[in-house]
């Protein structure tokens, strides 16, 4: 059954508690979502509060994807640029698919829905991201649609002795 997605939903802490869980669980079945196994809910509370503080300020907005238990099954933060000359596309930060729905194809129903919501914004032309090499994420982005546009070797580390590329991927949306 396909995930109902939303923009900007209220924040409400159910909301709230479902995008940390999933973070959370996203985090510890080792998807690239910014920590390393083994990592808990207050660990990563801190970053989930910048985001919605972002959001408060209409810096972010926030695209959630509900599973037929209404439960959350899917995320991402789409954030504007603030340089002047770049405020023509938008970021794209932490992308989700809780482990018990990956294989479904909800990613790539994330990534669609996460381009029709900023081809709906004004003015944006292009979506970028970030992703860790080492993974496969590349691959997954660029079935998609992205294209690898930079890579930086080795400005990721995991761990000692085990450093990724951080790699720059581009969706145009013309």
């Amino acid at each position: 059954m396909p995930l109902t997605f939303t923009l900007d939903p209220s924040v409400t802490p159910a909301l709230r508690d479902g995008v940390l869980d999933l973070w959370t669980d996203v985090s510890n079945a080792g998807g690239a979502v910014g920590f390393l196994v083994p990592v808990s809910r207050e660990e990563i509370r801190p970053e989930l509060v910048k985001h919605l503080a972002a959001m408060a300020e209409g810096r972010t907005r926030l695209l959630v994807g509900h599973d037929e238990a209404g439960e959350v099954a899917a995320a991402v933060f789409l954030s504007f640029n603030t340089h002047r000359l770049m405020k023509h596309w938008v970021w794209l930060y932490t992308v989700m698919v809780h482990p018990r729905h990956q294989g479904k194809g909800y990613g790539r129903d994330l990534l669609a829905a996460a381009a029709d919501a900023a081809r709906g914004l004004e003015g944006i032309e292009a979506v970028r991201l970030t992703c860790r090499g080492g993974v496969g994420l590349e691959r997954f982005y660029g079935s998609c649609g992205y294209k690898e546009v930079g890579r930086v070797p080795g400005a990721i580390r995991v761990a000692p002795g085990d450093d990724r590329d951080d790699i720059t991927m581009l969706l145009p949306l013309h």
